[in-house]
């Protein structure tokens, strides 16, 4: 009986650290460090914020690609990464996948608005996702999340093999939050009743702290009823409480960028409600 050949490494490992602390009551970057072909673009000041922008040099993760990002925001810093252009994820062989680790450390009273690109997921693509965050008191972590199902004008709509996406959040020592998506489109039924039905692309967008209380809850539902669906792209959302210190907005559409406009609405109320600060637009520093 003749046995398969073990599977040669593929891919490529890419590191990405940086730490930001406050000084002369501006947030700088203290230390970084990278290796291809991911890096910190730029960063400036916006105000007394930080913007930080994340290149990808590569034409997208591979098979076998591992990236893993950490990020340490000093006490009282003020950061806002971001990165230049949609995620994308190539296809892979049997058994192979690309894969994300991020991990953010947030001083007391630290300020971290995460807001990516949306992730594109190719033919075949298999895609890993993990993110760690651990807060301290005062600080505040926001996500938003965009996922689209692959290229629709190719025909390789939930074509791709599987998305893994996990997020655990903790607050000092205790895990309060921890949430897995995995979708596999060959296997799971994504357009039944009670499923995705007519939708194919999803977004999550996420605010932890401390200082979450039910007035943050509600004005994100306010801004969810008042949100006007381009026609042709119903937009479909809510917003609800976690177990301890957060605020999670699930929504669907049939395209990225209706979504992302949700998004942005939502990022600006929880800026105003949360901070006291107004909307950030990265053409206006």
């Amino acid at each position: 009986m003749a046995f398969p050949e073990p599977r040669a490494e593929v891919g490529q490992r890419s590191v990405l650290r940086a730490a930001f602390v406050l000084s002369g009551g501006k947030t700088e970057i203290r230390d970084k460090y990278h290796t291809a072909p991911v890096k910190i673009a730029k960063a400036f000041q916006i105000r007394r914020q930080l913007a930080a922008i994340v290149m990808d040099v590569s034409p997208g993760m591979l098979e076998g690609d591992r990236y893993e990002m950490e990020w340490t925001a000093g006490e009282g810093t003020h950061v806002m990464i971001t990165n230049q252009s949609f995620m994308k994820v190539h296809p892979c062989g049997d058994g192979g996948s690309a894969s994300l680790s991020q991990t953010f450390r947030l001083g007391a009273g630290a300020i971290v608005e995460h807001m990516p690109e949306p992730v594109m997921l190719y033919k075949d693509a298999a895609f890993r996702s993990e993110t760690t965050v651990r807060l301290r008191p005062g600080s505040v972590w926001m996500q938003a999340d965009v996922l689209c199902p692959g290229r629709g004008l190719r025909g390789e709509r939930f074509r791709y093999r599987e998305y893994d996406n996990r997020l655990s959040v903790y607050a000092e020592d205790e895990l309060i939050f921890a949430q897995r998506q995995r979708i596999s489109p060959e296997y799971h039924r994504l357009h039944a009743v009670g499923s995705w039905e007519g939708m194919t692309h999803w977004a999550y967008f996420f605010v932890f702290s401390d200082r979450v209380d039910p007035a943050l809850i509600e004005r994100l539902q306010e801004v969810i009823e008042a949100h006007a669906a381009p026609e042709g792209h119903p937009v479909a959302a809510a917003a609800s409480t976690t177990y301890k210190h957060g605020a999670a907005v699930s929504a669907c559409s049939t395209a990225a960028w209706p979504l992302q406009a949700l998004m942005r609405e939502l990022w600006d109320a929880a800026r105003d409600q949360l901070l006291g600060l107004p909307p950030l637009r990265l053409l206006q520093g």
